[in-house]
C-alpha cells in the first residue's frame, strides 16, 4: 500500500502528466496534490460537483454499478476523475497534456495507483 504522497508522485511519472490530486467528494476538500498548471483547490471543488451529479444520476436511474472513471477531454488536456473503489468518498483527479500523453496508459496508471493507495 502506497501512502498519499507516493501515490500522487507515481502519477507524475507518466509522459504528459501535469498535476494530480486526491479529493474528498463529501466535503470537496483536497487531501493532497502534486504538479502545476491548474488551480487544484478550484478544480477539486468543481470536480466534486461533477462526481456528485453523476452519483445522483446513477442512483435516480437505478444503476447498481460503480464508476470506473470520468473523462473530460479539452482541446489541449485530458482530465481524468477516478472515484476510489475502496476508500469511500474519495476520488483521484489527474490532468494530462493531450499532445504528450497516452490516454489508455493514463487510465491504467490511475487505476493501478488508486487500487494501491492508502490514507
Amino acid at each position: 500500500m502506497a501512502n498519499l504522497n507516493d501515490s500522487l508522485n507515481e502519477l507524475m511519472t507518466m509522459d504528459g502528466a501535469l498535476c494530480a490530486a486526491v479529493v474528498d467528494y463529501s466535503s470537496g476538500m483536497m487531501l493532497g496534490s502534486v504538479g502545476s498548471g491548474v488551480d487544484m483547490e478550484l478544480a477539486a471543488a468543481g470536480n466534486t460537483e461533477v462526481v456528485r451529479a453523476k452519483m445522483k444520476t446513477m442512483k435516480a436511474l437505478g444503476l447498481n454499478d460503480n464508476i470506473d472513471d470520468i473523462l473530460i477531454t479539452l482541446g489541449k488536456q485530458y482530465h481524468l476523475i477516478r472515484p476510489s473503489q475502496k476508500l469511500a468518498g474519495i476520488f483521484v483527479y489527474y490532468v494530462l497534456d493531450k499532445a504528450r500523453s497516452n490516454l489508455a496508459l493514463a487510465r491504467r496508471k490511475v487505476a493501478d495507483v488508486e487500487s494501491n493507495m492508502s490514507m
